[in-house]
């Protein structure tokens, strides 16, 4: 496996310091962002914490269909889904322990407030845009490898489970074993 469009650690991303890292007015354009492989998904953060006071970042995440991203949950996080293109199974736990399977399609859009179990399952290539809890956003790169390449069509980045576990706990969050989702 080639790893070719991966950054160069020593050297640090080219696009660090687009984000302006405090409260202030810019701009991104089509493709700028700050960008990391995480399995086969490319997540983009578009808005920090940093820019946010903690409030809120959002990313996207363009992603190839059949992955399916593991049942977790986060203590402190909220997590919206806006999909943008393709189909997007999302299951979730509601408040009474009932278990959920929403099949979202571009312009549909889901929230998963803080300490509910959820996953999802990509149906259809898609990308989606994502708001979530300020810092959380950088759980993709912790978890996953920063790259200069803004495009899915690279090397996927497969990490193992000390790294996911390390960055489960820095973000707040646990993966959650043995749910079996309807329609999954």
């Amino acid at each position: 496996m080639s790893f070719e469009y991966l950054i160069d650690p020593s050297k640090g991303p080219q696009w660090k310091g687009v984000l302006p890292g405090k409260p202030q007015p810019y701009v991104l354009r089509k493709g700028e962002g700050e960008h990391s492989m995480l399995f086969a998904d490319l997540f983009t953060v578009l808005l920090s914490g940093d820019e946010t006071e903690g409030q809120f970042g959002i990313i996207t995440a363009d992603s190839p269909a059949g992955d399916i991203i593991p049942t977790h949950s986060h203590n402190e996080t909220h997590e919206t889904f806006y999909v943008l293109d393709g189909k997007v199974r999302l299951f979730y736990q509601d408040d009474e322990g009932a278990k959920h399977s929403e099949l979202l399609t571009p312009g549909d859009f889901g929230f998963v407030p803080a300490g509910f179990a959820h996953a999802y399952k990509i149906e259809e290539a898609a990308r989606m845009m994502g708001t979530l809890s300020g810092g959380f956003e950088r759980f993709f790169q912790h978890m996953g490898t920063e790259t200069d390449h803004a495009t899915k069509d690279q090397p996927p980045f497969i990490p193992d489970s000390p790294r996911m576990g390390a960055a489960a706990q820095q973000h707040n969050m646990q993966f959650l074993q043995g749910f079996e989702w309807p329609d999954a």
